[in-house]
């Protein structure tokens, strides 16, 4: 499994709105792991305002159009309708991550969120992941 560690990120849920909608408009499947609905919900208004000009199908786990739906919004990474690419917004690991072809992490730019993914990069590395390191700070990312 590859790992995407964006960090630097000014805005963690912007980041995660933008990284999104490239990866749907490169025809991925995305679920994205908020652990709290206060979370997903500010998500999901983030993807109905963050880009205007652009829609991001998206809907919640419990939906009826999820397994037609590009991006799914879960609190449990069980009974999902696919294994593409996860979007972690937890500060912690997911049970049930290593089943996605793609894992990417978005850290901002605080310490207490740097000192938690610094954790999970370890742990990444340390079963044998391919971890990619992409700074948001620099245009090019």
């Amino acid at each position: 499994m590859d790992v995407k560690f964006y960090h630097n990120a000014s805005d963690r849920l912007r980041a995660a709105c933008a990284i999104t909608a490239k990866a749907v408009a490169q025809g991925r499947k995305i679920i994205v792991y908020a652990p709290d609905q206060e979370l997903s919900q500010q998500y999901d208004s983030l993807l109905w305002s963050a880009q205007p000009a652009s829609f991001v199908p998206h809907v919640a786990a419990s939906s009826p159009l999820a397994a037609r739906t590009p991006v799914v919004m879960v609190q449990t990474l069980s009974n999902l309708p696919y294994d593409d690419v996860l979007i972690n917004l937890a500060d912690d690991l997911p049970a049930g991550y290593d089943r996605f072809k793609l894992l990417v992490e978005i850290v901002a730019s605080d310490e207490a969120g740097r000192s938690a993914a610094r954790s999970r990069w370890r742990f990444y590395k340390e079963n044998g992941h391919t971890v990619q390191p992409y700074d948001l700070a620099k245009k090019d990312s």
